[in-house]
């Protein structure tokens, strides 16, 4: 695992030990980026189930100017400040150890905004739309947000989820990857 492109193009990133986190594989990284950007003029992107935290550091790599990084596991959180740190990244990053929904109230408390987001759960959890619905109760993400999903390929998620539109699913293998996009004016 590496970063792909940016600022801190070529660097090694660390797995979490053991089985329990599936990091994103590079190839599948690249299309997302392929698909979402490739670069960022700005904005802050939420890594919510971050496990490596591969995903929001190739954000902020790539023109991102602060990430919040998000996992409940202390070896992820462990991982990611290592990870961070490797990619000279620390200073644009905030890394909490909570759950998604806890973090996501938290947040909103903060009255954070987000333009990018990252949602990478276990396969076994299926509570993404869940998750959107509060991000969307929360008014955590901008108004023109992106939401990157990485799920089972098995999985088929809603078109709609409140505001948040389908934009584009791929499929990698096991892993298939659904973006949703919203506009709204003013």
């Amino acid at each position: 695992m590496r970063v792909i492109s940016g600022t801190a193009k070529g660097r090694s990133l660390k797995a979490v030990p053991g089985t329990s986190t599936r990091p994103t594989t590079d190839k599948v990284k690249e299309a997302i980026f392929s698909m979402i950007g490739p670069y960022f003029d700005g904005g802050q992107v939420l890594d919510l189930f971050a496990g490596t935290g591969g995903l929001g550091i190739e954000a902020l790599s790539r023109g991102m100017d602060k990430g919040v990084f998000i996992d409940i596991e202390k070896k992820s959180i462990d991982t990611i400040q290592h990870n961070l740190q490797t990619a000279g990244l620390k200073d644009q990053a905030e890394i909490y150890r909570t759950d998604a929904t806890r973090a996501l109230k938290a947040l909103a408390k903060r009255e954070q905004r987000f333009a990018l987001v990252f949602l990478d759960p276990p396969y076994k959890m299926k509570l993404i739309a869940d998750l959107i619905s509060t991000m969307e109760e929360q008014a955590i993400a901008e108004a023109n947000a992106t939401i990157v999903v990485e799920h089972d390929a098995k999985d088929v998620l809603q078109a709609d989820i409140g505001s948040f539109k389908l934009m584009r699913r791929a499929d990698y293998g096991d892993t298939a990857v659904t973006i949703y996009t919203r506009s709204i004016e003013g």
